[in-house]
């Protein structure tokens, strides 16, 4: 089946414009759930996005054990237990309309590993069985990295973002295993060390990038073709800067082939009402772009790309959770 999100759910439709951004993340997901099919980048400034994933109560210890395994692509914001469908003591899908299975734009639903259906009301495949992840979405930070003068070419020129498997392997766990996903912004040069400074200060929506530079470090042999979304808008001077992805969990469901898990379609975001500086670490301030604090944040860097890390860079603890690359640096952030 043509996968909409891939060839372009919402091709004219994106709404990447300020009335969007302004809009609270209820009226959003009202929105959503009346039909309005688009990518979520841009929309809600000042609100945390999500990724969702939710699969049969039998897979959830497996799920939530996989996440805490690979807690770059998968951090998990909160789990909706089986039997409900918004997620109030948490704070993250609040007020009386909110609905799992409806406020999204579009959801995807495999059925033994393959994707069976897109669409935009998953009431009708839903089951009382199943347990619904929260995933943290590095759309979060892209109104920071704005508001610094980063550049977020996709975001300004109203497409979905890039998204690429990678030959990484995620720590598997009980029944599921998979690969690394990742996502690709073009960052200036000289803008890179911003980029990975300001996104580190949100762990809870995938924090810095994993790689910069020569996608090949990551298995990834043709940047025009991404696996998921539309194909990335690179400009003179850029460096492709990848930070790890929500979609991870459905690169996984593709190999474990559950029986049956329903997600988002990549790009199409739960809009959460949690603000994105609840996912600030403490010492992080939005008003100094230029803080570091001792969060530190593994980065691996090709030879040859034109950025250094800082020289207050030190070495950090290894993340256990994926072997990024061998030849990785640290960057603190």
């Amino acid at each position: 089946m043509a996968a909409l999100s891939d060839a372009g759910v919402g091709e004219g439709r994106q709404h990447a414009s300020h009335e969007v951004a302004a809009l609270e993340p209820a009226e959003a997901r009202r929105r959503f759930a009346a039909g309005l099919i688009a990518p979520t980048s841009g929309w809600c400034a000042g609100y945390a996005q999500a990724n969702v994933i939710a699969v049969p109560r039998e897979l959830a210890f497996d799920m939530l054990l996989f996440a805490q395994r690979n807690p770059k692509p998968c951090p998990v914001l909160d789990v909706i237990e089986a039997g409900q469908v918004s997620s109030e003591a948490a704070g993250v899908l609040t007020g009386p309309h909110a609905d799992i299975r409806t406020d999204l734009p579009a959801y995807r639903v495999y059925r033994h590993g393959e994707l069976v259906e897109e669409i935009t009301d998953a009431r009708a495949v839903w089951r009382e069985d199943l347990v619904t992840f929260v995933i943290g979405c590095s759309f979060t930070f892209e109104h920071p990295l704005l508001a610094a003068g980063v550049p977020v070419r996709h975001l300004t020129a109203g497409r979905n973002v890039a998204m690429y498997r990678t030959t990484r392997r995620c720590r598997p766990a009980g029944a599921l295993a998979g690969p690394l996903v990742v996502s690709l912004r073009g960052i200036p040069a000289d803008r890179v060390a911003d980029a990975v400074q300001i996104s580190g200060r949100y762990p809870m929506v995938h924090g810095a990038p994993v790689h910069v530079g020569d996608p090949a470090v990551l298995g990834i042999g043709d940047l025009d073709h991404p696996d998921f979304g539309h194909p990335p808008l690179l400009e003179p001077g850029d460096e492709p800067v990848f930070w790890a992805c929500g979609v991870t969990p459905q690169a996984m469901v593709m190999e474990s082939r559950p029986e049956l898990a329903i997600t988002h379609a990549p790009g199409h975001m739960l809009v959460t009402d949690v603000r994105d500086s609840d996912c600030l670490f403490p010492w992080a301030s939005r008003s100094t772009p230029q803080l570091r604090g001792p969060e530190d944040q593994r980065v691996s860097r090709s030879k040859g790309t034109s950025w250094a890390p800082a020289p207050s860079a030190v070495a950090p603890a290894v993340d256990p959770s994926v072997d990024w690359s061998a030849s990785a640096f640290a960057f603190a952030c």
